[in-house]
């Protein structure tokens, strides 16, 4: 028989008016911020004063309106001053890891808001996740009054919490699919007010802050409803424990056939192991939800709970080694030390469902194991975002120390990972090995670095040294009588702004491209179509009137089979014709005629 349900408190008179008092600040402070930044302006000039505010702004209300009538004043305010001291102190380390500071000489004037003035996504998500536990956690010990509350406690105020966000999100998109509608009414009689009203920020986001609060503050007037639904869930979720282990057994029963090579070569079995795993806590958690003596649980999904507290040990075992496999032979990065993290909570789950599942009873240690892992995720979280064991501070190290040592080439070495992608300490690091690098590779490690400091983003990729003109004539394999003009051998294609429209063989060695001179248009100055090997890109250089030679344009075979373009290019059988349609000319412009089909190519088959 499970635990009585625990009551909650009654609820303060002026609880509803302070929860929705607290959504309209909330609203108009997130809205001050949104025009600071917009504006360039302060705080949103100060990185590190901008960030803790977001945070603060965003997280800090929604926990006072849900522990308004289950605190009283003095817990009320300990618990959301400290909730805000950690909230402010996580921004500022964030913003300080991203931002490039300092940018300006000390007293000069700011002239917009820093990189970093936000903060970063991660951050946003599990400051979300993290307070969602610890909320939990210390509402469950006040309405017991004791510093670790039961069980009981803990599984009925972390549901009831869930559940109430959950509605709160959902009554908030209803609110606003309720305005669009009465916008569009308006609409129908020429009365546009309310859709201008709509797009107006200083609208749109108190509204959405007000509309968030009052659901919260409905569904906590409404315990059992919320307990009702939350019970109609776990039930449903239940009945998919026992497909889940089916599955993953029969997944496990295969691996001694098809070995583990297929796992690795995927790159990302380690990631899909740990979803794996979550499932299996989620759904085992469903069906125990308190545990008792189980006897108004189906047999078979009891059964199958036990099933899947053994086999998540296998799961979090494999997820370990293939973890350590990409590790030991690329070093870590921010992904991975994420992942090791995950792996430790999911360790610790695995470690107490394997013991739960080996007892007699209905699996009667869970309850320990949930609380105890509660906590090793808050900590987790407190070091991850942290100087503690910061993912870029350390992948940073890793990767570093693996290119002094030799362990990696500087040819391969991302360089640009280190500018965009290792915050601050990426940064630094360039600076140190720009200043100090030694040995053979030293020079080719500046130029690299230099490189990537061109780089405007981190996917537009550090930009190629050009290749020289044997280079490219090496690359180039002329299917024609005549040479290659020098022109085009003596372009820096790798450093031009369309160079990711050119094929490879202009930017790099060793890559052969079919080159094919033509005269296209009969002014008796020389065309060059370039295909590579496959046929699958082909495009059109030439010079202009001064003799630059450029990108004119990419060659479309249009419904036509790769195989077919692919016969014609090793036979050579490449020349100029008319076009079949000439273009059309409106008003100046000259528009093409392009026949149905896929604009560029070819088909595969």
């Amino acid at each position: 028989m499970q635990a009585d349900e625990p009551h909650d408190p009654p609820h303060a008179p002026q609880a509803g008016a302070a929860r929705l008092l607290l959504g309209l600040v909330q609203g108009i402070c997130l809205y001050l911020l949104y025009r600071a930044l917009q504006d360039k302006a302060w705080p949103a000039s100060a990185p590190l004063l901008f960030a803790p505010l977001v945070l603060v702004c965003l997280y800090l209300p929604p926990l006072a309106i849900s522990a308004l009538g289950h605190m009283d004043r003095r817990r009320l305010l300990l618990w959301t001053g400290c909730a805000a001291l950690l909230l402010a102190g996580l921004g500022c380390y964030d913003a300080w890891r991203i931002a490039d500071l300092p940018l300006l000489p000390a007293g000069a004037a700011q002239a917009g808001p820093r990189r970093g003035a936000q903060p970063s996504g991660a951050l946003l998500l599990f400051a979300a996740a993290g307070l969602f536990i610890a909320h939990s956690l210390v509402l469950a010990a006040v309405r017991e009054g004791r510093r670790i509350a039961s069980y009981a406690g803990h599984f009925d105020i972390a549901w009831k919490l869930g559940v109430q966000l959950a509605f709160s999100a959902m009554f908030t998109g209803g609110s606003w699919l309720v305005l669009l509608l009465g916008s569009q009414l308006f609409k129908l009689v020429k009365l546009d007010f309310l859709e201008r009203l709509l797009r107006e920020e200083w609208f749109s986001i108190p509204v959405t802050a007000f509309a968030f609060a009052c659901a919260m503050h409905l569904t906590d007037m409404r315990p059992a409803i919320v307990r009702g639904i939350r019970g109609l869930l776990l039930v449903l979720l239940s009945w998919l424990l026992p497909v889940a282990v089916l599955l993953v057994g029969g997944f496990l029963l295969a691996l001694p056939f098809t070995g583990l090579a297929p796992l690795w070569n995927t790159r990302h079995a380690a990631s899909v192991l740990l979803c794996a795993a979550a499932a299996f806590v989620v759904l085992v958690n469903a069906a125990w939800q308190q545990g008792g003596d189980g006897k108004d649980v189906a047999r078979v999904v009891r059964g199958a709970a036990r099933a899947a507290a053994l086999l998540l040990a296998p799961l979090v075992l494999l997820a370990l080694y293939a973890l350590f496999l990409r590790v030991r032979d690329h070093g870590w990065t921010t992904d991975r030390v994420t992942a090791a993290a995950c792996m430790l909570v999911a360790a610790c789950y695995a470690a107490g469902y394997f013991r739960a599942g080996l007892r007699a009873g209905w699996l009667p240690s869970l309850a320990g194991v949930n609380i105890g892992t509660a906590y090793v995720v808050l900590a987790v979280l407190l070091a991850l975002f942290s100087p503690l064991l910061d993912p870029a501070r350390v992948s940073v190290a890793s990767q570093v120390a693996r290119l002094e040592a030799g362990k990696v080439g500087a040819d391969k070495f991302d360089f640009g990972w280190l500018r965009f992608d290792g915050a601050r300490f990426g940064r630094e690091s360039l600076d140190r090995l720009e200043a100090h690098a030694t040995g053979p590779d030293a020079g080719q490690i500046r130029t690299r670095i230099a490189l990537a400091r061109k780089q405007e983003n981190r996917w537009q990729g550090a930009p190629l040294p050009a290749l020289l003109p044997e280079q490219l004539r090496a690359n180039l394999r002329v299917r024609s009588k005549d040479a290659l003009p020098e022109g085009l051998l003596a372009t820096p294609w790798a450093s031009k702004q369309d160079a990711w429209q050119l094929p490879d063989c202009l930017r790099r060695g060793g890559v052969q491209c079919e080159a094919f001179i033509l005269d296209l248009d009969g002014d008796g100055r020389l065309e060059v179509m370039l295909a590579n090997d496959k046929g699958m890109q082909s495009v059109l250089l030439g010079a202009d009137a001064q003799g630059k030679w450029k990108l004119l344009g990419t060659v479309a075979f249009q419904a036509a089979p790769c195989a077919r373009v692919q016969e014609g290019l090793a036979l050579g059988k490449v020349r100029a014709v008319a076009p079949l349609l000439n273009d059309i000319e409106v008003g100046g412009l000259r528009g093409h005629v392009v026949a149905p089909g896929p604009a560029t190519g070819c088909l595969p088959r």
